[in-house]
Order: structure tokens, then C-alpha cells, then sequence
């Protein structure tokens, strides 16, 4: 009788904690369905205060090498310098909240509300007022974004690309864990007119023209838990338990049994 209600246990747990490949998995697409094309336009960031740009002015020398104008990095340090957090505040130009950077020999220049390329465009028009024959270069390097909640290393992380996916956020952070849903992901962006939220299927292949599906910089990535999350998380001790119960049912059945 015990061997009885041990496999009723164990078809019990086994029915209650299978979870289908559908659910694991990101887009889900049958493999009998056509390829489609998404289209979408890349989002143009706007520059809003706080931001930090590297900005480089290049031009070349009549020994025909190319000189740096126009360093952002103190000392003519690389590139590199600026790929952490704190180089980049050190290495960049911050627009203040004026919307304006200042740069040397050129005083301000106001970029708050224009894009990369615009910015870029606009900076090649001022520094060529005293530098002629320059290409300047300009790039975002406060991209910061968030992800938290059911995903293997959630925090805070630094962008150093113009575009992020919702998914390329995911897999900085580790990916979605065992407990977490894949078709309940909220995006929450701040806007000038206050704080958007966007509720993302990464299961489903619109995620694909979601206006979220590219991220900006500041967004937060919330990963929801599973329904079931304490309940799994609580399923060996409730097997436990249960397990238990039945053997001292068993051992006092045998007992009564026994003493009559």
C-alpha cells in the first residue's frame, strides 16, 4: 500500500511542476509557419539633460597625420578610458541643465532635444567656425538601462551602442530564470510628459513592432514571476510532507492491523 501512494505522489508532483517547451521558450513560432518581415523604424533618442557625449574633432595634418583636436579624453587617453561609468562622467561632456555642453575653444553649444545625428551635425558646424577642414564625431555614452525581477543577474548596465533590444537587455542580464514569465515583460520608460509603461510577449512575434522592443536610455526592464513561483519554490519541502503523511498513514494502518 505505501509503494501505492508513493507513485500517486509522484504522478501527483510530476503533473503539477511540467512546464511545455512553448513556455520556456522566446518567439515561439511554429516550425510550419512562413518567415515574415517586421518592419520598424530604428528610435531617434532625443538628448534631454544629464546626458554625456564623447565627442572627438579629427583633422589632418600637413605632415598628413590625423591629430585629435578635440579630445575628450584627458591626456589623449583611448577610447577605453570611457567604458565605465565613472571614466565616462570624467572623459564625456555633460549637457547641463540648460541644454548645453561647453567645449573648449568653442564655448556652448546647445543640444538638448536633437538627436545623435543631429547633434553630430551641429557640432561639425560650430567647431569648423575655428577649426577648419574637420570630422567630428559624436557619441551617447550614458546609455544606461535596467533589468530586474526573474532574470539570473539583474542590475544596472551601460550600453555602448546607439540601438538595445528588449532581448539583448535580457541576455546582458543572464536571461530569463526558472521562475520568471516570458510573456509578462514591463518596460518602464520616463518621458517629458511623465513615466510610460509598456507590457512586452516575448513570446509572441509582435514584440517584434513593439515601440518598446527597442529600449532608450533609463529604461527599466521588470522580468514578472511565475504564478507558481512559492509554490515551486516550496515543493520539496511540501513532497516532503506529503511523503511523510502517507508513511505514517501506512506504519498506523499496519499497526491496527497488527494489534487486531
Amino acid at each position: 500500500m505505501k509503494d501505492h501512494y508513493s507513485i500517486i505522489v509522484l504522478f501527483f508532483l510530476l503533473g503539477i511542476s511540467c512546464t511545455s517547451e512553448k513556455k520556456l521558450s522566446y518567439l515561439y513560432i511554429p516550425q510550419e509557419a512562413e518567415s515574415q518581415i517586421f518592419r520598424m523604424a530604428l528610435p531617434d533618442y532625443k538628448l534631454q539633460p544629464r546626458d554625456i557625449l564623447y565627442i572627438t574633432a579629427k583633422a589632418i595634418t600637413p605632415d598628413g597625420s590625423i591629430k585629435d583636436l578635440l579630445s575628450s579624453t584627458p591626456g589623449g587617453l583611448e577610447l577605453s578610458y570611457v567604458q565605465s561609468e565613472s571614466g565616462g562622467y570624467l572623459a564625456g561632456y555633460e549637457i547641463n541643465t540648460d541644454g548645453d555642453i561647453i567645449l573648449p575653444a568653442i564655448g556652448k553649444i546647445n543640444l538638448v532635444g536633437l538627436t545623435i545625428n543631429e547633434s553630430r551635425e551641429k557640432l561639425e558646424e560650430k567647431i569648423r567656425l575655428v577649426f577648419k577642414e574637420v570630422t567630428v564625431d559624436c557619441k551617447l555614452i550614458s546609455f544606461k538601462f535596467t533589468v530586474i525581477g526573474e532574470v539570473r543577474a539583474p542590475g544596472n548596465y551601460l550600453n555602448y551602442n546607439n540601438y538595445l533590444t528588449v532581448l539583448e537587455a535580457i541576455g546582458r542580464a543572464g536571461g530569463i530564470g526558472d521562475y520568471g514569465r516570458r510573456d509578462k515583460v514591463l518596460v518602464v520608460r520616463s518621458t517629458k510628459n511623465g513615466t510610460t509603461t509598456y507590457t512586452l510577449n516575448l513570446q509572441n512575434k509582435n514584440l517584434l513592432s513593439s515601440e518598446a522592443y527597442y529600449l532608450l536610455p533609463n529604461d527599466i526592464v521588470i522580468v514578472e514571476p511565475e504564478k507558481h513561483k512559492i509554490f515551486n519554490m516550496n515543493l520539496p519541502t511540501l513532497s516532503f510532507i506529503i511523503t511523510s503523511a502517507f508513511s505514517i498513514f501506512s506504519t498506523t494502518l499496519l499497526l491496527i492491523n497488527y494489534i487486531q
